[in-house]
């Protein structure tokens, strides 16, 4: 594998070079760690997360949890509207707010929590990472989130 930067401090155009690769790669890698044991849940890895918002804080508006898993209501509704064909949430129009809708665990999506709390210590294990670099990659990770969403603008390419 080569440098970011050549002898010339030009950025490498090798693929191996490519940070935004490594990352892909990263996350294309540990979505297909999930997805057998997921399997065994009944649940997407979309899915999971979805669930894991709802076993953290409970029944949730429909925008908010859009907000903690930065996704827009046009891809969250599906999945929401799969995961309650399940019988693992309920969707209630609000009465004080009939434009909001409150998402809510039923007894079996509260019951799969159990089960599902054998997934984080089998991905953390399959990664090789001892815990100080698991959360110290997650922490990188999420800085390097937030830091892209404050971004300015991509600049002009030369023509």
């Amino acid at each position: 594998m080569g440098t970011a930067a050549d002898g010339d401090g030009q950025w490498s155009m090798a693929l191996d070079d490519q940070f935004c690769f490594a990352l892909y790669a990263a996350s294309r890698a540990v979505t297909s760690l999930y997805r057998p044991v997921l399997d065994q849940l009944g649940l997407t890895y979309p899915q999971y997360l979805v669930m894991l918002v709802l076993w953290e804080r409970g029944p949730v508006p429909v925008r908010d949890l859009g907000t903690a898993l930065s996704l827009d209501y046009g891809t969250l509704t599906p999945l929401l509207k799969r995961l309650e064909a399940h019988g693992l949430l309920r969707r209630k129009r609000s009465a004080a707010d009939e434009r909001s809708v409150l998402i809510s665990l039923t007894a079996d999506g509260a019951a799969l929590q159990q089960r599902a709390r054998a997934v984080p210590p089998f991905a953390a294990g399959a990664m090789g990472l001892d815990r100080a670099e698991y959360d110290q990659l997650r922490v990188l990770l999420r800085r390097l989130t937030d830091n892209i969403a404050a971004a300015p603008p991509p600049p002009e390419l030369p023509g």
